[in-house]
């Protein structure tokens, strides 16, 4: 993706999430107002909208700008719609067992790839940076951190195989416990984006 002002917007709202025209401008270097005119040209084509959310306590009512739908849909998505009507086409001729193999499948080679490209002997937090050093190469726009009770944090903000998964939720099953495999510790999903979330969202701690 091309990094105009509005790519810079796109991607600064689909990794952290809604923003204060204020707090986009100061991402981007500009003024507020000049922020302001950007984000509603982005509004008129659709690709982002003012949501207002009243404020806690006696602070002023806040107008948070989010990615709509459209917005959305300028990130890589896996040829979605033929992700999609394959994988019912599957289900509907060969049954459920044989998008069963294929999910079993993907899953062997996966593994295998990950234990190959993850230094398995470094401690817990390396591998949970190689992991998301991986899953960003493939599209995941992946980040990762340390929280204040010492557990690890593995963030996804974007699916590239999002069709897949509505259709099939094995995909996600899958991956959890790839997860789990490759790093050798208890991975929890706080945070799904099947369930509408804005990203996916692993809580990491060592094995018991």
């Amino acid at each position: 993706m091309r990094q105009s002002p509005a790519n810079r917007i796109l991607i600064l709202l689909k990794t952290d999430g809604p923003q204060l025209a204020a707090a986009v401008g100061d991402a981007l270097g500009i003024s507020s107002e000049a922020a302001r005119q950007q984000l509603t040209k982005m509004a008129e084509e659709g690709l982002v909208e003012p949501v207002t959310e009243t404020a806690t306590g006696r602070g002023r009512p806040r107008r948070l700008w989010h990615l709509t739908a459209g917005g959305n849909r300028q990130f890589p998505d896996g040829h979605a719609d033929l992700t999609a009507t394959l994988l019912a086409t599957m289900v509907s001729q060969l049954g459920q067992s044989a998008v069963d193999t294929v999910i079993s499948a993907r899953e062997t080679e996966t593994l295998r790839r990950y234990r190959s490209e993850i230094d398995l002997t470094a401690d817990l937090a390396s591998r949970v940076a190689s992991l998301a050093a991986i899953r960003t190469q493939e599209g995941y726009m992946a980040d990762h951190w340390q929280d204040d009770d010492g557990s690890l944090m593995l963030v996804e903000n974007h699916c590239p195989i999002c069709a897949a998964a509505c259709a099939c939720a094995g995909f996600c099953r899958s991956e959890l416990e790839t997860f789990r495999m490759v790093l050798g510790a208890q991975v929890e999903r706080e945070e799904h984006i099947l369930l509408g979330a804005r990203r996916c969202a692993y809580r990491i701690r060592p094995a018991a």
